[in-house]
Protein backbone atom coordinates (compact mmCIF):
# COMPACT_ATOMS: atom_id res chain seq x y z
CA UNK A 1 0.00 0.00 0.00
CA UNK A 2 2.79 2.05 0.95
CA UNK A 3 3.85 2.52 -3.00
CA UNK A 4 0.54 4.84 -3.53
CA UNK A 5 2.37 7.48 -1.24
CA UNK A 6 5.92 7.78 -2.22
CA UNK A 7 7.27 7.71 -5.32
CA UNK A 8 11.14 8.28 -6.43
CA UNK A 9 11.10 11.27 -8.59
CA UNK A 10 12.21 14.66 -8.93
CA UNK A 11 10.66 17.17 -6.30
CA UNK A 12 8.44 18.82 -9.42
CA UNK A 13 7.18 15.20 -10.53
CA UNK A 14 6.47 14.44 -6.94
CA UNK A 15 4.46 17.42 -6.25
CA UNK A 16 2.07 16.62 -9.85
CA UNK A 17 1.56 13.05 -8.76
CA UNK A 18 0.49 14.39 -5.71
CA UNK A 19 -1.97 16.40 -7.10
CA UNK A 20 -3.04 14.11 -9.57
CA UNK A 21 -3.42 11.42 -6.62
CA UNK A 22 -5.48 14.16 -4.55
CA UNK A 23 -7.99 14.60 -7.59
CA UNK A 24 -8.27 11.02 -8.28
CA UNK A 25 -8.88 10.09 -4.50
CA UNK A 26 -11.75 13.15 -4.46
CA UNK A 27 -13.30 12.41 -7.31
CA UNK A 28 -16.48 10.54 -5.70
CA UNK A 29 -16.73 13.50 -3.46
CA UNK A 30 -17.77 17.22 -3.73
CA UNK A 31 -16.88 18.48 -7.37
CA UNK A 32 -14.80 21.52 -5.25
CA UNK A 33 -12.00 19.15 -4.35
CA UNK A 34 -11.03 17.68 -7.61
CA UNK A 35 -10.91 21.28 -9.21
CA UNK A 36 -9.30 22.96 -6.48
CA UNK A 37 -6.70 19.37 -7.33
CA UNK A 38 -6.69 19.94 -10.82
CA UNK A 39 -6.25 23.92 -10.85
CA UNK A 40 -3.44 23.26 -8.67
CA UNK A 41 -1.70 20.90 -10.91
CA UNK A 42 -2.35 23.40 -13.81
CA UNK A 43 -0.79 25.92 -12.37
CA UNK A 44 2.38 23.50 -11.03
CA UNK A 45 2.51 22.03 -14.41
CA UNK A 46 2.80 26.05 -15.64
CA UNK A 47 5.27 27.00 -13.59
CA UNK A 48 7.51 23.76 -13.98
CA UNK A 49 7.12 24.18 -17.96
CA UNK A 50 10.11 23.07 -20.01
CA UNK A 51 9.33 22.96 -23.56
CA UNK A 52 12.11 21.03 -24.16
CA UNK A 53 11.14 18.21 -21.69
CA UNK A 54 7.58 17.90 -23.45
CA UNK A 55 6.47 14.43 -23.70
CA UNK A 56 4.70 14.27 -27.08
CA UNK A 57 4.50 10.94 -27.86
CA UNK A 58 0.66 10.07 -28.42
CA UNK A 59 -0.06 13.97 -28.93
CA UNK A 60 -2.82 12.18 -30.86
CA UNK A 61 -4.92 11.38 -28.34
CA UNK A 62 -4.91 14.85 -26.95
CA UNK A 63 -6.49 15.83 -30.12
CA UNK A 64 -9.22 13.42 -30.09
CA UNK A 65 -10.17 14.74 -26.73
CA UNK A 66 -9.79 18.42 -27.45
CA UNK A 67 -11.63 17.89 -30.52
CA UNK A 68 -15.16 17.73 -28.71
CA UNK A 69 -13.73 21.28 -26.77
CA UNK A 70 -13.01 22.71 -30.62
CA UNK A 71 -16.78 21.35 -31.95
CA UNK A 72 -18.27 22.76 -28.99
CA UNK A 73 -16.31 26.21 -29.85
CA UNK A 74 -17.29 26.00 -32.95
CA UNK A 75 -21.03 25.43 -31.71
CA UNK A 76 -20.89 29.08 -30.22
CA UNK A 77 -20.90 30.82 -33.48
CA UNK A 78 -24.83 30.05 -34.15
CA UNK A 79 -25.69 29.58 -30.41
CA UNK A 80 -28.48 31.80 -29.72
CA UNK A 81 -27.52 32.87 -26.26
CA UNK A 82 -24.05 33.03 -25.58
CA UNK A 83 -24.29 32.66 -21.48
CA UNK A 84 -25.57 29.48 -22.08
CA UNK A 85 -22.50 28.24 -24.64
CA UNK A 86 -20.10 29.77 -22.49
CA UNK A 87 -21.27 28.42 -19.54
CA UNK A 88 -20.50 24.72 -21.29
CA UNK A 89 -16.87 26.09 -22.40
CA UNK A 90 -16.75 26.07 -18.56
CA UNK A 91 -17.55 22.71 -17.80
CA UNK A 92 -15.76 21.08 -21.12
CA UNK A 93 -12.42 22.98 -20.17
CA UNK A 94 -10.93 19.76 -18.71
CA UNK A 95 -11.16 18.24 -22.01
CA UNK A 96 -8.09 20.21 -23.09
CA UNK A 97 -6.56 20.87 -19.81
CA UNK A 98 -5.46 17.38 -19.30
CA UNK A 99 -4.11 16.64 -22.38
CA UNK A 100 -2.03 19.66 -22.12
CA UNK A 101 -1.33 18.69 -18.90
CA UNK A 102 -0.06 15.03 -19.67
CA UNK A 103 2.26 16.88 -22.61
CA UNK A 104 3.50 19.37 -20.71
CA UNK A 105 4.38 17.46 -17.36
CA UNK A 106 7.66 15.75 -16.50
CA UNK A 107 5.59 13.69 -14.89
CA UNK A 108 5.27 9.95 -16.58
CA UNK A 109 1.82 9.44 -16.27
CA UNK A 110 1.56 5.75 -17.38
CA UNK A 111 4.95 4.80 -15.57
CA UNK A 112 2.19 5.51 -12.28
CA UNK A 113 -0.70 4.23 -13.91
CA UNK A 114 -1.49 1.71 -11.39
CA UNK A 115 -0.31 3.31 -8.59
CA UNK A 116 -2.99 5.94 -9.06
CA UNK A 117 -5.78 3.67 -9.90
CA UNK A 118 -5.07 1.70 -6.82
CA UNK A 119 -5.65 4.80 -5.20
CA UNK A 120 -8.73 5.64 -7.00
CA UNK A 121 -10.21 2.09 -6.68
CA UNK A 122 -9.84 2.27 -3.07
CA UNK A 123 -10.96 5.84 -2.63
CA UNK A 124 -14.09 4.54 -4.25
CA UNK A 125 -15.19 1.27 -2.02
CA UNK A 126 -13.92 3.42 1.28
CA UNK A 127 -17.10 5.54 -0.36
CA UNK A 128 -19.15 2.84 -1.20
CA UNK A 129 -18.75 1.52 2.84
CA UNK A 130 -19.34 4.78 4.08
CA UNK A 131 -22.72 4.68 1.76
CA UNK A 132 -23.75 2.00 3.35
CA UNK A 133 -23.32 2.29 6.65
CA UNK A 134 -24.97 5.56 6.43
CA UNK A 135 -27.94 3.30 5.06
CA UNK A 136 -27.67 0.60 7.64
CA UNK A 137 -28.11 2.84 10.47
CA UNK A 138 -30.87 4.74 8.87
CA UNK A 139 -32.83 1.09 8.86
CA UNK A 140 -31.74 -0.07 12.61
CA UNK A 141 -32.96 3.62 13.74
CA UNK A 142 -36.31 2.63 12.21
CA UNK A 143 -36.41 -0.38 13.06
CA UNK A 144 -36.83 -1.52 10.05
CA UNK A 145 -36.17 -5.09 8.29
CA UNK A 146 -33.18 -5.44 6.08
CA UNK A 147 -34.75 -6.22 3.24
CA UNK A 148 -35.82 -2.33 2.73
CA UNK A 149 -32.13 -1.92 1.50
CA UNK A 150 -33.83 -3.01 -2.03
CA UNK A 151 -36.38 -0.41 -1.92
CA UNK A 152 -36.60 2.93 -4.07
CA UNK A 153 -35.54 4.50 -0.76
CA UNK A 154 -32.17 3.18 -0.39
CA UNK A 155 -31.40 2.81 -4.38
CA UNK A 156 -30.25 4.68 -6.82
CA UNK A 157 -29.90 8.31 -6.28
CA UNK A 158 -31.17 7.98 -2.59
CA UNK A 159 -28.19 5.81 -2.01
CA UNK A 160 -25.75 8.42 -3.20
CA UNK A 161 -27.42 11.28 -1.18
CA UNK A 162 -25.22 11.51 1.34
CA UNK A 163 -22.51 12.34 -0.92
CA UNK A 164 -24.89 14.24 -3.27
CA UNK A 165 -23.41 12.71 -6.47
CA UNK A 166 -25.08 11.02 -9.60
CA UNK A 167 -25.70 7.08 -8.74
CA UNK A 168 -24.37 6.55 -12.76
CA UNK A 169 -21.86 8.50 -11.97
CA UNK A 170 -20.57 6.74 -9.40
CA UNK A 171 -21.63 3.70 -10.77
CA UNK A 172 -19.06 4.31 -13.70
CA UNK A 173 -16.20 4.97 -10.85
CA UNK A 174 -17.05 1.37 -9.12
CA UNK A 175 -16.97 -0.23 -12.74
CA UNK A 176 -13.73 1.34 -12.98
CA UNK A 177 -12.78 0.45 -9.62
CA UNK A 178 -13.63 -3.24 -10.13
CA UNK A 179 -11.44 -3.78 -13.10
CA UNK A 180 -8.37 -1.95 -11.56
CA UNK A 181 -8.99 -4.81 -8.21
CA UNK A 182 -9.77 -7.72 -10.70
CA UNK A 183 -6.47 -6.56 -12.29
CA UNK A 184 -4.55 -6.17 -8.85
CA UNK A 185 -5.93 -9.73 -7.93
CA UNK A 186 -5.04 -11.50 -10.82
CA UNK A 187 -1.33 -9.73 -11.64
CA UNK A 188 -0.02 -8.54 -8.56
CA UNK A 189 2.27 -10.23 -6.25
CA UNK A 190 0.54 -9.93 -2.69
CA UNK A 191 0.36 -11.65 0.35
CA UNK A 192 -3.09 -13.40 0.76
CA UNK A 193 -4.03 -10.82 3.23
CA UNK A 194 -3.83 -8.36 0.47
CA UNK A 195 -5.87 -10.79 -1.66
CA UNK A 196 -8.41 -11.41 0.82
CA UNK A 197 -8.82 -7.55 0.67
CA UNK A 198 -8.66 -7.23 -2.70
CA UNK A 199 -11.72 -10.27 -2.91
CA UNK A 200 -13.79 -7.86 -0.70
CA UNK A 201 -13.56 -5.16 -2.10
CA UNK A 202 -14.41 -6.74 -5.56
CA UNK A 203 -17.59 -7.94 -3.19
CA UNK A 204 -18.56 -4.07 -1.89
CA UNK A 205 -17.91 -2.57 -5.65
CA UNK A 206 -20.61 -5.55 -6.93
CA UNK A 207 -23.04 -4.95 -4.50
CA UNK A 208 -22.52 -0.96 -4.62
CA UNK A 209 -23.18 -1.02 -8.17
CA UNK A 210 -26.36 -3.31 -7.87
CA UNK A 211 -27.60 -1.26 -5.13
CA UNK A 212 -27.00 1.91 -7.12
CA UNK A 213 -29.29 0.76 -10.03
CA UNK A 214 -27.93 2.35 -12.67
CA UNK A 215 -28.99 0.02 -16.26
CA UNK A 216 -26.20 1.38 -18.09
CA UNK A 217 -23.50 0.67 -15.84
CA UNK A 218 -24.78 -2.83 -14.74
CA UNK A 219 -24.67 -3.94 -18.70
CA UNK A 220 -20.89 -2.54 -19.17
CA UNK A 221 -20.43 -4.31 -15.97
CA UNK A 222 -22.06 -7.87 -17.25
CA UNK A 223 -19.97 -7.48 -20.56
CA UNK A 224 -16.56 -6.45 -18.30
CA UNK A 225 -16.82 -9.20 -16.44
CA UNK A 226 -17.99 -12.22 -18.72
CA UNK A 227 -15.77 -11.38 -21.70
CA UNK A 228 -13.41 -8.22 -21.14
CA UNK A 229 -11.75 -9.66 -17.89
CA UNK A 230 -11.49 -12.95 -18.75
CA UNK A 231 -10.07 -12.78 -21.92
CA UNK A 232 -7.42 -9.91 -21.84
CA UNK A 233 -6.34 -11.02 -17.99
CA UNK A 234 -6.20 -14.81 -17.57
CA UNK A 235 -5.42 -17.69 -20.24
CA UNK A 236 -5.94 -21.62 -20.18
CA UNK A 237 -7.35 -22.97 -16.61
CA UNK A 238 -7.51 -19.53 -15.12
CA UNK A 239 -9.88 -18.00 -17.65
CA UNK A 240 -12.18 -21.05 -17.30
CA UNK A 241 -12.43 -20.88 -13.81
CA UNK A 242 -12.77 -17.04 -13.75
CA UNK A 243 -15.47 -17.60 -16.24
CA UNK A 244 -17.20 -20.08 -14.30
CA UNK A 245 -17.31 -17.39 -11.33
CA UNK A 246 -18.40 -14.60 -13.32
CA UNK A 247 -20.71 -16.75 -14.84
CA UNK A 248 -22.40 -17.33 -11.70
CA UNK A 249 -22.33 -13.90 -9.84
CA UNK A 250 -24.24 -12.51 -13.05
CA UNK A 251 -26.76 -15.80 -12.91
CA UNK A 252 -27.12 -15.05 -9.10
CA UNK A 253 -27.68 -11.24 -9.46
CA UNK A 254 -30.10 -11.86 -12.41
CA UNK A 255 -31.93 -14.68 -9.78
CA UNK A 256 -32.27 -11.88 -7.03
CA UNK A 257 -33.29 -8.90 -9.37
CA UNK A 258 -36.23 -11.44 -10.71
CA UNK A 259 -37.18 -12.53 -7.15
CA UNK A 260 -37.14 -8.87 -5.46
CA UNK A 261 -40.39 -6.72 -6.69
CA UNK A 262 -37.76 -2.84 -6.37
CA UNK A 263 -35.07 -4.61 -8.25
CA UNK A 264 -37.65 -6.02 -10.66
CA UNK A 265 -39.11 -2.53 -11.38
CA UNK A 266 -36.38 -0.51 -11.83
CA UNK A 267 -33.67 -3.13 -14.36
CA UNK A 268 -36.27 -5.06 -16.18
CA UNK A 269 -39.74 -3.04 -16.66
CA UNK A 270 -38.44 0.25 -16.66
CA UNK A 271 -35.65 -0.96 -18.78
CA UNK A 272 -38.57 -2.15 -21.12
CA UNK A 273 -40.51 0.95 -20.81
CA UNK A 274 -37.25 2.89 -21.48
CA UNK A 275 -37.09 1.52 -25.26
CA UNK A 276 -40.46 2.34 -25.57
CA UNK A 277 -41.90 5.88 -26.90
CA UNK A 278 -45.66 4.98 -24.78
CA UNK A 279 -46.27 7.69 -22.08
CA UNK A 280 -48.44 7.50 -19.17
CA UNK A 281 -46.98 4.19 -17.66
CA UNK A 282 -47.17 4.19 -13.88
CA UNK A 283 -43.10 3.23 -13.29
CA UNK A 284 -41.95 5.34 -16.10
CA UNK A 285 -44.47 8.08 -17.51
CA UNK A 286 -41.50 9.78 -19.53
CA UNK A 287 -39.69 7.16 -21.13
CA UNK A 288 -36.02 8.01 -22.21
CA UNK A 289 -37.33 7.25 -26.18
CA UNK A 290 -39.87 10.07 -26.19
CA UNK A 291 -37.05 12.40 -25.48
CA UNK A 292 -34.57 10.60 -27.80
CA UNK A 293 -37.50 11.18 -30.40
CA UNK A 294 -37.91 14.70 -29.85
CA UNK A 295 -34.39 15.01 -29.98
CA UNK A 296 -34.45 13.06 -33.56
CA UNK A 297 -37.35 15.56 -34.89
CA UNK A 298 -35.11 18.39 -33.98
CA UNK A 299 -31.98 17.05 -35.82
CA UNK A 300 -33.95 16.36 -38.62
CA UNK A 301 -35.02 19.82 -39.49
CA UNK A 302 -31.00 20.98 -38.86
CA UNK A 303 -28.64 17.79 -38.92
CA UNK A 304 -25.42 19.59 -40.20
CA UNK A 305 -25.15 22.38 -38.35
CA UNK A 306 -27.06 21.54 -35.42
CA UNK A 307 -28.75 24.23 -33.34
CA UNK A 308 -25.58 26.31 -31.22
CA UNK A 309 -23.66 24.88 -28.67
CA UNK A 310 -25.78 25.61 -25.03
CA UNK A 311 -29.63 25.42 -27.29
CA UNK A 312 -30.29 21.88 -26.31
CA UNK A 313 -32.91 22.36 -23.46
CA UNK A 314 -34.18 25.00 -24.79
CA UNK A 315 -35.04 23.44 -28.30
CA UNK A 316 -36.16 20.30 -26.20
CA UNK A 317 -38.76 22.29 -24.11
CA UNK A 318 -40.14 22.93 -27.25
CA UNK A 319 -40.89 19.71 -28.12
CA UNK A 320 -41.57 18.78 -24.63
CA UNK A 321 -44.75 21.05 -24.70
CA UNK A 322 -45.77 20.28 -27.79
CA UNK A 323 -45.93 16.47 -27.01
CA UNK A 324 -47.14 17.24 -23.66
CA UNK A 325 -44.04 15.46 -21.61
CA UNK A 326 -44.74 17.71 -18.79
CA UNK A 327 -42.21 16.39 -16.33
CA UNK A 328 -39.51 16.46 -19.34
CA UNK A 329 -40.48 20.34 -19.70
CA UNK A 330 -40.74 21.00 -15.67
CA UNK A 331 -37.58 19.73 -14.95
CA UNK A 332 -35.93 21.20 -17.96
CA UNK A 333 -34.40 17.49 -19.33
CA UNK A 334 -31.48 17.42 -21.75
CA UNK A 335 -32.26 14.08 -24.19
CA UNK A 336 -29.91 12.05 -22.07
CA UNK A 337 -28.00 10.56 -25.01
CA UNK A 338 -25.06 11.82 -25.57
CA UNK A 339 -24.71 10.98 -29.38
CA UNK A 340 -27.83 13.22 -29.46
CA UNK A 341 -27.03 15.85 -27.82
CA UNK A 342 -23.81 16.44 -29.96
CA UNK A 343 -25.42 16.36 -32.79
CA UNK A 344 -28.85 18.14 -31.78
CA UNK A 345 -25.88 21.04 -30.68
CA UNK A 346 -23.02 21.24 -33.08
CA UNK A 347 -24.33 19.26 -36.13
CA UNK A 348 -23.05 15.84 -37.50
CA UNK A 349 -19.39 16.96 -37.14
CA UNK A 350 -19.49 17.03 -33.06
CA UNK A 351 -21.59 13.54 -33.68
CA UNK A 352 -19.21 11.92 -35.89
CA UNK A 353 -15.44 13.29 -34.08
CA UNK A 354 -17.35 11.85 -30.97
CA UNK A 355 -17.85 8.26 -32.65
CA UNK A 356 -14.27 8.61 -34.14
CA UNK A 357 -12.52 9.24 -30.98
CA UNK A 358 -14.13 6.29 -29.32
CA UNK A 359 -13.21 4.33 -32.73
CA UNK A 360 -9.77 5.33 -32.54
CA UNK A 361 -9.77 4.31 -28.28
CA UNK A 362 -10.97 0.71 -29.17
CA UNK A 363 -8.77 0.64 -32.22
CA UNK A 364 -5.57 0.98 -29.72
CA UNK A 365 -7.32 -0.96 -26.73
CA UNK A 366 -7.60 -3.82 -29.03
CA UNK A 367 -4.18 -3.42 -30.93
CA UNK A 368 -2.50 -3.71 -27.62
CA UNK A 369 -5.40 -6.20 -25.61
CA UNK A 370 -5.28 -3.71 -22.85
CA UNK A 371 -7.94 -4.21 -20.26
CA UNK A 372 -8.29 -0.58 -18.74
CA UNK A 373 -8.67 1.48 -22.04
CA UNK A 374 -11.25 -1.33 -23.50
CA UNK A 375 -13.42 -1.90 -20.61
CA UNK A 376 -13.23 2.35 -19.58
CA UNK A 377 -14.73 2.49 -23.38
CA UNK A 378 -17.11 -0.27 -22.75
CA UNK A 379 -18.29 2.15 -20.06
CA UNK A 380 -18.13 5.30 -21.71
CA UNK A 381 -20.15 3.99 -24.49
CA UNK A 382 -22.99 2.37 -22.14
CA UNK A 383 -23.91 5.77 -20.29
CA UNK A 384 -23.10 7.66 -23.41
CA UNK A 385 -26.19 5.54 -24.43
CA UNK A 386 -28.41 6.42 -21.40
CA UNK A 387 -26.80 9.81 -20.47
CA UNK A 388 -25.18 13.31 -21.56
CA UNK A 389 -22.03 12.44 -20.05
CA UNK A 390 -20.84 15.80 -21.37
CA UNK A 391 -22.66 17.99 -19.80
CA UNK A 392 -21.95 17.51 -16.02
CA UNK A 393 -18.53 18.16 -14.70
CA UNK A 394 -18.21 14.78 -12.72
CA UNK A 395 -19.11 12.82 -16.30
CA UNK A 396 -16.42 15.28 -18.10
CA UNK A 397 -13.73 14.84 -15.18
CA UNK A 398 -14.00 10.96 -15.62
CA UNK A 399 -13.93 11.04 -19.25
CA UNK A 400 -11.36 13.43 -19.83
CA UNK A 401 -8.82 12.36 -17.39
CA UNK A 402 -9.30 8.61 -17.84
CA UNK A 403 -9.18 8.84 -21.66
CA UNK A 404 -5.75 10.43 -21.55
CA UNK A 405 -4.61 8.35 -18.74
CA UNK A 406 -5.51 4.76 -20.39
CA UNK A 407 -4.83 5.40 -24.03
CA UNK A 408 -1.33 5.82 -24.61
CA UNK A 409 0.68 3.47 -24.51
CA UNK A 410 2.11 2.28 -20.64
CA UNK A 411 6.08 2.83 -20.45
CA UNK A 412 7.98 -0.41 -20.01
CA UNK A 413 10.78 1.74 -19.23
CA UNK A 414 11.25 4.35 -16.04
CA UNK A 415 14.07 6.84 -15.30
CA UNK A 416 15.24 4.54 -12.55
CA UNK A 417 17.27 1.25 -12.25
CA UNK A 418 16.22 0.03 -9.21
CA UNK A 419 12.80 0.00 -6.71
CA UNK A 420 13.09 -0.18 -3.38
CA UNK A 421 10.78 -1.77 -0.23
CA UNK A 422 8.02 1.06 -1.18
CA UNK A 423 7.97 1.53 -5.07
CA UNK A 424 8.90 -2.27 -5.99
CA UNK A 425 11.52 -3.18 -9.32
CA UNK A 426 11.64 -0.93 -11.98
CA UNK A 427 13.65 -0.78 -15.22
CA UNK A 428 16.09 1.37 -17.52
CA UNK A 429 16.78 4.53 -17.43
CA UNK A 430 15.46 6.46 -20.41
CA UNK A 431 16.59 9.85 -20.27
CA UNK A 432 19.68 11.67 -19.71
CA UNK A 433 18.55 14.38 -17.85
CA UNK A 434 17.29 11.93 -14.83
CA UNK A 435 21.18 10.22 -14.26
CA UNK A 436 21.70 12.35 -11.34
CA UNK A 437 18.97 10.50 -9.61
CA UNK A 438 20.22 7.09 -10.28
CA UNK A 439 22.71 5.09 -8.70
CA UNK A 440 26.20 6.16 -9.56
CA UNK A 441 27.27 2.98 -11.92
CA UNK A 442 24.19 2.73 -13.75
CA UNK A 443 24.28 6.91 -14.87
CA UNK A 444 27.27 6.20 -16.04
CA UNK A 445 25.93 3.05 -18.69
CA UNK A 446 23.49 5.40 -20.24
Amino acid sequence: MKEMFYIEDTPANKISYYLLLVFLVALPFDRLYSELALIGLVLHTLFHFKYREVQWSFRWVGWLSAGVFLTTMLGTLHAPKGSQAFSEWEKQLALVLFPLVAWASGLDWQRYRLRLMKAFAFSCVLTAVYLYAVAFYTVFSLQAPMSVLFTRSYMNHAFTAPIDLHATYFSSYLALSLVTLFYLLFRERAGWLMRWVYGLAILVCLAAILQLASRAVCISVVLIINILIPFLLTSGRARVGLLVVTLSITVAAVMMVSRNSHLHSRYLLQLKQDLHADTGAVEDPEPRMARWQCAWELIRVSPWIGYGTGAETDKLKEKYRAHNLVISYTYSLNAHNEFLSLWLKTGVLGMLWYLFLLVMGFREAWRRRDLFPAAFLVIIVCISFAENILDVNKGIFFFSCFFVFFIPKPAGDSIFTYGNKNTGASVGARARRYNHLLPQDQGSRI
